[in-house]
């Protein structure tokens, strides 16, 4: 699969610079500028110390079954087009030459609900899914939302609906992010045409 994050740094060279100092302990295989500067860091097909803990599926060790690209951003404003642009063509060839398909393209809250909330509710997940890079939900016919957010990929542990919750949002209502309280109709039809066009099976 593919995790996005972003930096929460003041800029780039200051992200670069702390994911190549092993003091860190952390590192991704790829890290995006602003201004569409790509740096690669680590090889697609080495592990890189991005995700952390957490899972999808049935995927318990993320790290070793992802490709992380670290975008340049605080997750307080809008992601620049110039990122966008050399985002959407990394993926395309990540993708490809991994065949990883749309729905294994994730947010890094979405493996780690609660611990983690990057790429954030301004990340402009639509555009890349009109790309063909990643998902976007139709509605389907309700039912039970915990059970089709387990289909899709989401796990979690006792207390962590909330956070779930707010993953979900964040990503695919980011208009509601924030909004807590329990799945509305509109989550529970969302999850549903999700977990019907593509279950996580992995």
């Amino acid at each position: 699969m593919i995790v996005l994050h972003y930096t929460a740094m003041k800029d780039a060279v200051s992200a670069r610079d702390w994911l190549c100092n092993p003091e860190s302990q952390v590192s991704a295989h790829y890290l995006i500028g602003r201004d569409g500067t790509l740096w690669q860091m680590v090889d697609e097909d080495a592990r890189a110390w991005h995700a952390g803990a957490g899972a999808w599926g049935a995927c318990t060790d993320v790290n070793s079954r992802s490709i992380g690209i670290e975008l340049d951003n605080t997750g307080a404003v809008p992601f620049a087009a110039s990122l966008m642009d050399r985002l959407e063509d990394l993926l395309r060839g990540v993708m490809g030459r991994w065949r990883i398909e749309p729905a294994r393209v994730v947010a890094h809250s979405d493996t780690a609900p609660g611990r983690k909330i990057d790429p954030g509710r301004r990340f402009d997940w639509r555009r890349l899914a009109r790309s063909g890079l990643c998902v976007w939900p139709e509605a389907g016919a309700p039912g039970d939302p915990w059970v089709d957010l387990h289909r899709i990929g989401y796990r979690w542990a006792n207390g962590q609906r909330d956070a779930v919750l707010e993953a979900f949002r964040s990503r695919f209502r980011p208009e509601a992010a924030g909004r807590g309280g329990a799945p509305d109709a509109v989550d529970a039809a969302l999850a549903a045409g999700l977990a019907t066009r593509f279950p996580c099976s992995d």
